[in-house]
């Protein structure tokens, strides 16, 4: 594809960039102006923020001038509003030149590259010894590099830019390009460049020998051939060390088998080294008349050496800069991609802490929640034939319990098929702990309570059981040398997953053990209630339970008034004492809605509102 140039009144005021395929211009057109997006001409202050509209068709380059722009477009010295140009010419808006290139790219192989009458390899370390002639203007360049890579949206951006600065950062070069060897990059967690055939994209070229010339750019507008030499480019990537090459062009301009620019007496390359930038490289050349005191007919080493050592000082500490804020950048993209994997309050626990001190296993008090999908067997028969559409159901179920986990400041230690487990009281100490499970538990019920009253809602016909027990555990990294999770153990995660199961049974969305009821009871009366249910022996268990309810704050959708709530805890002490015929009649206080009492009434119907011989206040359950 051909190129814009865009050249300024100064050296420095000029960038170069590959026009978008005709199908993708077509629905996202390219604006030129001083505040454009990757367009963007800011040194002219004569050309509006958004001055003139491009459109390339294939063959031509339609402009159009924006009705809101202050000053007119020339072109071929004539006022236009809308023309078409070609390739190689040019229109001029206030002080700067718009041209349009159509240049070609071929990497010379190492078979045909003419041989270089000198090489010199540089340290970094060498480099930096060096004392710049012009500090100032050198460091004013570099100090643009943190705005170009966090501005650039994408590494083709980045490219675009780096060259752009390239340029004008070392002024004695006639080409400047970023290049990659592919080879380099197939270990690498970081190449999302895309390849494009060089027959079909200009800036970006790929060879037999694999070298890829990421963006390049050229102080010709003419359409000379850039040829960059492959055996410097991957000289420079296995030594680690910059590398220079002079030409001798008397020597080689009659040998037709060598295809090297003619206007290139010297190049070097670069590496940037580092894993956020793997097989990179910038390549610099540019011929003798751009060196002062170097003339062709000297052709001398040392002064060509002494003449660039600002460039090569220059082009090594831009590359050096490129890969520390690349990999800056790196490390936060792979703590972006943990992300799903840590809640937030442990990111930031491992923001401020050594993350195998925080994440190291340790006991601690933690409140655990197991939430419980109901409905989930019914629903995957009638959904046999539409698995893929109950997966999503499943998942938006489980995003509700993780959401409303994560929200409280909880941590998500584990999904169970269609159950997830989440815990609060590590990796800091929470002294709210249980109450934010609480806050948890209400809202996820409250969330699928909703959904069952709308028939369109993709959680309808979903219910969740959940159970909260409060205990000592032991939190962190746990699993065995082959994989680990972030995740709770310890008796108390079993409670947990016992009270869930329970709610069945009992006919409770969420039942709390003794400890979790009593730490609620001392705090934030207005935020919940607690009904204390039964004292029961789980099926498979020798140690009796005292269970309770959690239900939301009195309103005017509740089943349950707090009137209701002491009849019935009035019918359970009058259960546990053996006056069943009174806790009978207690019962008939409470709604014929609430479906724990059933739990109890069924227990008393089925003994003929008898307690056994050996009754202690205890109901045995026949099963999990």
């Amino acid at each position: 594809m051909p190129d814009l140039i865009a050249q300024g009144p100064a050296i420095t005021d000029r960038w170069r960039r590959a026009l978008p395929n005709a199908d993708v211009i077509a629905t996202a057109s390219i604006v030129l102006g001083r505040s454009s997006s990757g367009w963007s001409v800011p040194w002219d202050d004569r050309i509006s923020r958004n001055h003139a509209q491009l459109t390339w068709n294939g063959t031509k380059l339609a402009v159009h001038r924006l009705m809101d722009s202050r000053n007119p477009v020339f072109f071929k010295g004539l006022r236009r509003d809308d023309f078409e140009v070609g390739i190689g010419e040019h229109f001029v808006i206030g002080q700067t030149t718009f041209s349009l290139v159509d240049h070609r790219i071929r990497m010379v192989s190492a078979g045909d590259a003419p041989p270089a009458m000198t090489e010199l390899t540089f340290a970094p370390s060498q480099l930096r010894q060096y004392r710049y002639r012009d500090a100032d203007r050198r460091i004013e360049a570099l100090s643009r590099l943190p705005e170009i890579i966090s501005g650039s949206r994408s590494d083709d951006e980045l490219c675009v830019r780096v060259v752009s600065m390239l340029m004008q950062g070392i002024p004695r070069a006639a080409l400047v390009a970023v290049v990659s060897d592919p080879a380099m990059q197939q270990d690498s967690e970081e190449d999302e460049l895309t390849t494009i055939n060089s027959d079909d994209e200009s800036s970006t070229a790929q060879t037999d020998s694999e070298i890829r010339v990421l963006h390049w750019d050229s102080r010709s507008t003419i359409s000379e051939p850039f040829a960059p030499s492959a055996r410097l480019i991957q000289q420079a990537l296995k030594t680690q060390q910059s590398v220079l090459n002079i030409w001798n062009r008397n020597q080689y301009l009659a040998k037709t088998s060598f295809t090297q620019s003619e206007n290139v007496d010297w190049a070097f390359c670069t590496p940037i080294l580092g894993e956020a930038c793997p097989g990179w490289a910038i390549y610099v050349a540019g011929d003798f008349s751009g060196i002062e005191g170097v003339a062709p007919p000297k052709n001398s080493t040392l002064e060509v050496e002494h003449g660039l050592q600002d460039e090569l000082k220059f082009a090594e500490l831009t590359a050096t800069t490129i890969s520390s804020l690349r990999q800056t950048r790196l490390l936060l993209r792979r703590q972006d991609s943990l992300r799903p994997f840590f809640a937030p309050v442990v990111q930031r626990a491992l923001a401020t802490a050594d993350p195998d001190q925080v994440l190291a296993p340790r006991e601690t008090d933690v409140s655990v929640l197991f939430c419980d999908l109901r409905g989930f067997s019914r629903r995957s028969e009638e959904s046999s034939d539409r698995l893929l559409e109950l997966l999503q159901r499943v998942s938006d179920a489980l995003g509700v319990m993780t959401h409303h986990i994560l929200s409280s400041h909880g941590v998500v230690g584990d999904f169970h098929g269609d159950a997830a487990m989440g815990f609060w009281g590590w990796p800091l100490g929470q002294s709210d702990a249980v109450h934010q499970a609480a806050h948890a538990a209400l809202a996820i019920r409250a969330e699928f309570e909703d959904a069952s009253k709308r028939k369109d809602h993709p959680l309808f016909g979903f219910r969740a059981g959940l159970g909260i027990a409060t205990g000592r555990a032991v939190a962190g990294r746990i699993g065995t040398v082959d994989q680990v999770k972030v995740t709770v153990f310890g008796p108390v995660v079993n409670l947990a997953a016992r009270l869930e199961s329970m709610t069945k049974q009992l006919q409770a969305p969420i039942l709390i053990d003794e400890t979790t009821a009593k730490m609620l009871a001392s705090g934030c009366p207005d935020s919940f209630r607690i009904r204390k249910v039964a004292r029961v022996l789980p099926y498979g268990v020798t140690t009796p339970l005292t269970v309770s309810e959690l239900l939301p704050p009195e309103g005017d959708g509740s089943v349950l008034s707090n009137e209701h709530i002491r009849a019935y805890e009035q019918a359970l002490e009058c259960l546990q004492a053996g006056d069943w015929d009174a806790a009978f009649r207690l019962l008939h206080h409470v709604p014929a809605e609430d479906r724990v009492k059933d739990f109890l009434t069924v227990f008393i119907a089925q003994h003929g509102r008898t307690p056994p011989a050996d009754w202690q206040g205890i109901i045995p359950l026949s099963s999990k």
